[in-house]
């Protein structure tokens, strides 16, 4: 029999989460599980498999690549489970029957949430390119005429303190908003049961609740790292300082990149636990203070259903009773 130690060996990294609205989606393996608290107080649950694309071609498991191919996939993964968390709430139902929705549905054989959901990703993409890319470009350069030129290198690392204040302080302001800190609170949750799980403990929201709400594997901490890593990538002489325009363009287009050296260090630092580490992991760790918040007794038990629902080996007797399955999804796609 193992001891603690062992099994917790053994689960650390195998499972992996977000929050989405009112719940959790926890995924391990090829399998993953979206755990809904409905207004009934019932916890509904939606199960799906997702099969990875490097599972499928061995080269886009290499190191490196398959960082960008997680990305991808993981953006594919977070709107599906956002849009199966809609469903279960019934946002999506009041559109259904009507003549727009049918409309589309036969003629591109999408519905309306499908719609708002692509023009949502533009809008975002283009605010995202304008305000962590652009923006701190122009302030940069702005401060350096101000200065006389005087900035020197000093530019990126004044550009990299602009681009990390803006996402700080873009996070802040949209967890004032009641539905964000509420997702934010089942976020924690999240973090909390996988925790518990990968310590070997029994699955209670008692046992839960003790653990800590800060994972260094967290979506909140590869941002910041990509932040940090871009800083130092950036500063290298072909990303000009002569064209803003351009500096922006060269940015984009070396973006795979630090999305792949950002997923690296995530996956070691998830699994490791050394110095090197922990200072990386630190800016993540705080910046999760404001993206996770401490759940309560309920939403705690909406992760833990979640959680032992994507692990039906481990949990076979675990049930749900107003357990879902939704549409197949056609896609075969799967975050990591």
């Amino acid at each position: 029999m193992k001891n603690k130690k062992e099994e917790k060996n053994c689960r650390l990294g195998t499972v992996g989460g977000q929050a989405v609205l009112e719940g959790v989606m926890m995924k391990n393996g090829d399998r993953y599980s979206v755990a809904v608290r409905l207004e009934n107080g019932s916890i509904d649950v939606a199960n799906e498999k997702f099969v990875a694309l490097k599972s499928k071609y061995k080269i886009l498991g290499l190191p490196l690549i398959r960082g960008v191919v997680n990305f991808i996939e993981m953006m594919k993964l977070s709107f599906k489970t956002l849009e199966i968390s809609a469903h279960a709430m019934g946002i999506d139902d009041e559109v259904e029957d009507s003549k727009v929705e049918k409309w589309l549905r036969d003629k591109f054989g999408r519905g309306i949430m499908d719609v708002i959901m692509v023009i949502s990703t533009i809008l975002g993409l283009a605010i995202g390119i304008g305000l962590f890319f652009f923006l701190p470009i122009i302030a940069t350069k702005g401060i350096d005429a101000l200065s006389g030129g005087s900035l020197g290198l000093m530019r990126n690392l004044v550009e990299g303190f602009i681009k990390i204040a803006l996402f700080v302080g873009y996070i802040a302001l949209v967890s004032l908003m009641p539905d964000i800190r509420r997702t934010f609170e089942y976020h924690g949750a999240e973090h909390k049961s996988i925790f518990c799980y990968e310590a070997g403990e029994e699955l209670t929201a008692l046992n839960v609740r003790k653990f800590t709400r800060f994972h260094p594997r967290c979506g909140t901490s590869f941002l910041i790292v990509m932040l940090l890593i871009s800083i130092l990538f950036y500063s290298l002489p072909i990303f000009t300082w002569d064209n803003a325009l351009l500096r922006m363009l060269t940015k984009l287009l070396f973006m795979p990149v630090i999305i792949a050296l950002g997923y690296e260090f995530i996956r070691y630092a998830g699994k490791h636990e050394n110095l090197f580490t922990k200072i990386m992991s630190q800016p993540g760790l705080w910046m999760q203070r404001i993206t996770t918040r401490e759940p309560d007794d309920k939403q705690l038990e909406v992760a833990i259903t979640a959680l032992k629902s994507a692990l039906p080996e481990e949990f076979p007797d675990f049930k749900v009773e107003s357990e879902t399955q939704p549409e197949k999804i056609e896609t075969e796609n799967v975050a990591e």
